[in-house]
C-alpha cells in the first residue's frame, strides 16, 4: 500500500506533547503520513486570552483537519482544552478518532470524546490508520480488545 496523506488535528494535553512524535511514527510505519495542525511545543501558543485562543487559533487548524485525533492518557479527561476540540470538531461535522497512549491503562475519556467520538483505538498502528481512513467505528480497549458498544451516535442536524 502506498503511503496517504492525511491532514489531522492532534487533540492532547501538553504534558503528552512526546507522545505525539511516537504517534506520527507508529502512522508512518503503517503507511499513513500527517500532517498536523496541533499546538504543541515544536509549535507552541504563546496567547493568554481563552477567546482569541479558541476563535483566532485553534479554530481554523481544526477547520483545517479532516480528523481530529484524541491522543488519551489518564489526565486527558480533565483537559477544558481537549474537551472544547472536541465538540468543536463535532459541531463542525468531522471525524472524531481516540487513541489510547501507549502502555495505557484503562482511564475515564473526556466527556466530549465520550459523547461525540466516532472510534477509541489502542495502540495499534492498523487499528488507527483504519478508524481514520476507512471509518472503522470500533471502539477498544487500550489493549485493543473490544471495548462495551456505544449506544448513541451523533448525528449532524
Amino acid at each position: 500500500m502506498a503511503n496517504v496523506t492525511k491532514n489531522v488535528f492532534i487533540s492532547h494535553i501538553h504534558e503528552d506533547d512526546a507522545g505525539l512524535g511516537n504517534l506520527k511514527e507508529l502512522l508512518a510505519k503503517n503507511g499513513m503520513d500527517i500532517r498536523d495542525s496541533s499546538i504543541n511545543s515544536s509549535n507552541p501558543n504563546n496567547a493568554q486570552d481563552p477567546d482569541y485562543i479558541k476563535n483566532k487559533i485553534l479554530a481554523p487548524q481544526i477547520q483545517w483537519a479532516g480528523t481530529l485525533v484524541v491522543y488519551v492518557s489518564p489526565q486527558t479527561k480533565d483537559s477544558e482544552w481537549v474537551n472544547w476540540e472536541i465538540e468543536y470538531a463535532a459541531q463542525l461535522g468531522k471525524r472524531i478518532v481516540g487513541v489510547w497512549e501507549q502502555g495505557a491503562q484503562d482511564c475515564t475519556l473526556p466527556e466530549a470524546l465520550d459523547e461525540y467520538g466516532d472510534a477509541m483505538v489502542g495502540w495499534n498502528g492498523s487499528s488507527i490508520v483504519d478508524a481514520i481512513i476507512s471509518g472503522n467505528d470500533e471502539w477498544e480497549k487500550p489493549d485493543g480488545s473490544p471495548s462495551a458498544p456505544v449506544s448513541l451516535k451523533r448525528h449532524p442536524c
